[in-house]
């Protein structure tokens, strides 16, 4: 499916068309911080069809170096005080426009972060390191295809609410572990519902959406596409599904692990390698043994795996990201491949041309485009090296203590990516700095503060 025949999606001209009849009027001009949350401008129809499509627009340079309560952050080599935090420019990528039909006469594009003065990209930014992987494979005569399972948890609660029970004693939506269930499915679908239509009216093909192994918790899958489009995809059905939530009083997390007695949410990422003519390249027609036949396939998922617990910090960004990862848990533990197999970190699944390698380890707060970039170069690296991955496993994962393992905390991630040199070569020595920056921001904030947990562990008896 290329994206004009996608519904929702605008051209130029269809956008004038719609500003000139006034059944548009704002156009969200937007691009994904470090969070992959959305941030940018409303812009008027008219000044956007007449300013911003020759010019772009201008943003502060601080939105790729602060945090999440945007303060800014020192210490990151882009941008600081010390440099004045500048602009940069952020030039709309005319692929990407598309309706925003869960808003009044609204559209919405995503755009390119470039350097002011010297009109490139800025490397840090998370759309151009996904793109500098995608030209790699492109140079090798690869388009990657992937999707995102991205997982999400509903509450009664509206985000109002939520503050100000301070997040604590919060209510999904639903009592039980809802699984498949369609009864349960029902009571939640004036939000799920709502989320998957706009999503299709939006220039986002929606498969189905289905209840998951939580209380309240639910996966909307989007169809598959190139892994820069998918993305795109990925963070605006985080952003609308926020939104959707908003306006109907009900609240949805994408935390990794927002309970510890629910099941966590994941983002697993489902990728393959197709040639310029649109065939796939792993083919899916032969039986598995320990190894498959094709190399590609092999060699692909042998460098995936051998760079996973480098590249894990962009899987799980979070220290609570980490409390998602326990036996049982539909979480990988144990670093192996398998053939359908849920207890293995990367689930071989797919017949034909839709074989496909499938890792179970990202969470849905991972950044998307960080999580796929890494993805592809690990992947890429793998080709590029002849690495062979380990005889397929057969068995629980979980049971198989012997197996590497995941790493169990931000601080082991960040300790992976700080000592990998493979990683500043494929990704920029920039790149990985700026990253391991933010890591060890994250880390630090999550230290300074005393929490509820400790409080009530050690107040009246330590």
């Amino acid at each position: 499916m290329t994206n004009h025949e996608v519904r929702g999606l605008l051209t130029v001209d269809a956008l004038k068309e719609l500003v000139e009849t006034e059944a548009i009027e704002t156009v969200l001009t937007v691009f994904p911080d470090l969070y992959g949350r959305l941030v940018g401008k409303r812009i008027t129809g008219d000044y956007f069809i007449h300013d911003v499509l020759p010019h772009g627009v201008h943003a502060c340079d601080y939105l790729l170096a602060c945090d999440m309560e945007m303060d800014p952050v020192p210490g990151y080599q882009f941008t600081s005080w010390a440099s004045g935090y500048g602009d940069f420019r952020l030039i709309p990528d005319l692929t990407t426009l598309r309706l925003a039909s869960w808003l009044e006469k609204t559209a919405i594009v995503l755009c390119d972060v470039l350097n002011e003065e010297e009109n490139v990209p800025v490397s840090v930014a998370p759309r151009n390191i996904l793109r500098k992987q995608v030209e790699a494979a492109a140079a090798l005569g690869y388009t990657a295809m992937g999707a995102s399972e991205l997982e999400l948890y509903v509450f009664a609660d509206s985000y109002e609410e939520a503050r100000r029970k301070h997040y604590h004693d919060l209510q999904p939506i639903g009592a039980y572990i809802e699984d498949y269930h369609i009864f349960q499915g029902t009571k939640e679908e004036f939000v799920i519902g709502a989320i998957r239509k706009h999503l299709d009216r939006s220039g986002v093909p929606v498969e189905f959406s289905k209840g998951e192994w939580g209380p309240g918790q639910q996966e909307i899958n989007l169809r598959y596409t190139d892994f820069l489009e998918m993305c795109d995809r990925h963070v605006l059905y985080k952003h609308l599904a926020k939104e959707i939530a908003w306006q109907n009083n009900v609240a949805v997390t994408f935390m990794a692990k927002w309970d510890e007695r629910y099941a966590g949410s994941s983002m697993h990422i489902h990728a393959s390698l197709w040639d310029s003519a649109g065939k796939a390249l792993f083919p899916g027609d032969e039986s598995f043994g320990s190894v498959h036949s094709s190399p590609l396939f092999r060699w692909f998922l042998g460098g995936w795996m051998t760079h996973i617990r480098e590249i894990f910090a962009f899987y799980a960004p979070y220290p609570s990201s980490y409390k998602r990862y326990v036996a049982g848990s539909f979480a990988p533990t144990g670093i192996a491949w398998s053939y359908d197999n849920r207890t293995a970190g990367f689930r071989v699944l797919g017949h034909g041309a839709a074989l496909r390698l499938e890792c179970r380890a990202p969470g849905a707060d991972a950044n998307p485009y960080l999580a796929f970039a890494v993805t592809l170069a690990a992947g890429l690296d793998g080709i590029r090296n002849q690495i062979e991955p380990p005889s397929m496993f057969e068995g629980d994962v979980y049971a198989a203590q012997e197996l590497p393992q995941v790493p169990s905390s931000l601080n082991e991630s960040i300790h992976e990516l700080e000592k990998s040199t493979w990683a500043r070569d494929v990704l920029g020595v920039d790149v990985v700095e700026h990253y391991l920056h933010f890591f060890r921001t994250e880390q630090r904030k999550f230290d300074e503060v005393v929490t509820s947990w400790e409080r009530s562990r050690y107040f009246e008896r330590a």
